[in-house]
């Protein structure tokens, strides 16, 4: 074979190699983030029990809706 060829194989099978992980590693964190959601407002307010705060719900609301801005960010 040819060196040419030898290149073109490499570089072909390094983008699908690079496209197969991709997918995977995005099919991958979906099914992680449904069995393990990120905080929310039950999660939030037992943190705030813990640390010695009385989680009222206009607290909450507003350390959810800081921390969806900072995930926009």
């Amino acid at each position: 074979m040819s060196t040419f060829v030898v290149v073109i194989i490499a570089i072909i099978a390094l983008l699908v190699g690079a496209a197969g992980g991709f997918f995977l590693a995005r099919k991958y964190m979906q099914d992680y983030f449904k069995k393990n959601p990120p905080v929310n407002e039950d999660m939030l307010r037992m943190m705030m029990m813990s640390m010695g705060q009385k989680p009222s719900e206009k607290k909450v609301r507003q350390m959810m809706q800081q921390m969806k801005n900072q995930g926009d960010k």
